[in-house]
């Protein structure tokens, strides 16, 4: 069997017209860029707004780029429709690559036509599509979370197992055919290559981004749960309550927090159980939080509050049981039967890592907003109402916080996504054969001179989800803005 290219016999009419429109791109955005500098001036001299009226050359510029975007839009279109029309490896690595994450595009498809044609009834996250920033931000993250979905629960994406390993592929480049492979298709090629231990580096990059996905995303809520269940009332009581959180606070981000980290995933560390027992006080707050929510909501209805608060108390209190209790650890106190389910240690390790760093900043932010809004007139008028202190936190300033929330936590999911790759890049926490992006850097970095393809596909897809985080916030705060 043949090997494949990176563009098969495809490439040969379409990288000619890619190539001309990627310069064609680049020549029209310096020349926007350098008329503007020239225009400014003289738009300044006359009091005329540059941006609001581009004329002359720099509006020919501006129009330049804008078509020549759109040109290059439309021919990674067409790429993708290539790669999932023509036959396997007709397109090459490129089309074999999008036909195998064909569930995720029509996914993505589904999501953007939904939301657009909904969008004015969907709050905040409707505004979202007004922003360009926003939407290709939204695009980026929801095309990993589709992609670990669908490799986690339905196995469709990748072609390997991430720990399979196939004599003769090591440090294979991209393209190679399996040995002695009968039929064509998917599975009969390592696309992205093979790493130093003859495993599939496109695979490993799919099951890589569901630790990604359900670690920090999770661990970034349960950070939220806190800083929010004890921020709220630092902010909103003052006196020696606040300043003893602050206290607690403080000490906690005195450490650098990569050297926290550091500390807390050492296997001394984890041999003293110490993390099962953070796990435990940590994840009690999403029961505290919500016993306070939903009391806060209906204390003046005992008939609606008392069964909600049953069932809602027994289900949580269950899944937290199930969390903290964990086999060969010092907290293995559930039978078999009532344990739903059963963290691997160094996820566990990991994720309470990630909530024990995280919480002190987003106390102090939800503190300092407490402390802003409880002074509206809106957050007066409830107390004049008789309303309790928490229906206040929870009911009038909390949602009052919530843009400028959603924009950090969108941020820390990216920072931890980092973290996370730091972590595994240095092989702290995570198993030494996960297929994390950060153990997979690592492990492909040492040959990086000679087969960089085993480091850079990991580091482009780490790269690809944190700055889609990042164009995600920036979006989200721009729409806040307008409230």
């Amino acid at each position: 069997m043949e090997a494949l290219t990176w563009a098969g016999p495809t490439g040969t009419f379409l990288g000619p017209i890619g190539l001309i429109l990627v310069i064609a791109f680049a020549v029209a955005v310096v020349a926007m860029l350098v008329l503007s500098v020239v225009a400014a001036p003289e738009a300044v001299r006359t009091g005329r707004d540059l941006a609001a009226r581009p004329s002359g050359a720099f509006g020919l510029s501006e129009a330049a780029v804008r078509w020549t975007g759109l040109a290059l839009l439309g021919y990674v279109v067409v790429w993708l429709i290539a790669g999932i029309v023509l036959p396997y490896g007709q397109a090459g690595i490129i089309g074999a690559v999008i036909k195998r994450f064909l569930p995720v595009w029509i996914a993505l498809a589904l999501t953007f036509g939904l939301s657009l044609a909904f969008k004015r009834r969907l709050g905040l996250y409707g505004k979202l599509f007004d922003s360009t920033i926003g939407m290709i931000g939204f695009g980026l993250v929801m095309f990993w979370v589709f992609t670990a979905a669908f490799a986690g629960l339905f196995d469709w994406v990748a072609t390997h197992q991430p720990l399979t390993a196939v004599s003769g592929l090591k440090n294979e480049v991209p393209g190679v055919p399996m040995p002695q492979a009968e039929v064509v298709g998917p599975g009969a090629h390592y696309l992205f290559g093979g790493d130093n231990l003859a495993r599939d580096v496109f695979s490993r990059m799919v099951y890589g981004s569901v630790i990604v996905i359900v670690i920090a995303p999770f661990a970034t809520i349960f950070a939220f749960m806190v800083g929010i269940t004890l921020g709220l009332p630092a902010g909103y009581y003052g006196g020696r309550l606040d300043m003893f959180l602050s206290f607690l606070a403080n000490l906690i981000l005195a450490f650098p927090v990569i050297l926290l980290f550091y500390l807390l995933v050492t296997p001394e560390m984890v041999q003293t159980g110490l993390p099962s027992y953070m796990a435990m006080a940590l994840f009690i707050f999403p029961l505290i939080f919500a016993a306070v929510f939903i009391n806060s909501r209906w204390h003046t209805q005992p008939k609606v509050r008392t069964p909600i608060l049953i069932v809602v108390l027994a289900v949580l209190g269950i899944v937290y049981l199930s969390a903290i209790s964990q086999r060969g650890t010092p907290l293995n106190f559930l039978p078999g039967w009532l344990d739903l389910f059963n963290i691997p240690g160094g996820i566990l390790v990991v994720f309470v890592s990630v909530v024990f760093v995280n919480s002190p900043t987003v106390f102090r932010i939800v503190r300092g907003l407490a402390m802003d809004i409880k002074t509206r007139d809106y957050v007066a008028a409830a107390q004049t109402r008789g309303e309790g202190p928490w229906y206040i936190m929870l009911w009038e300033i909390l949602p009052n916080a919530r843009g400028p929330l959603i924009v950090d936590f969108c941020l820390r999911v990216g920072y931890t996504t980092i973290l996370l790759g730091t972590l595994g890049f240095f092989g702290l926490g995570l198993p030494p054969e996960s297929p994390d992006w950060g153990s997979t850097i690592n492990l492909g970095r040492r040959l990086l001179s000679i087969y960089p393809h085993p480091a850079i596909v990991p580091a482009v897809a780490l790269l690809s989800l944190v700055l889609g985080l990042n164009l995600l916030a920036d979006g989200l705060r721009e729409e806040s803005l307008k409230d």
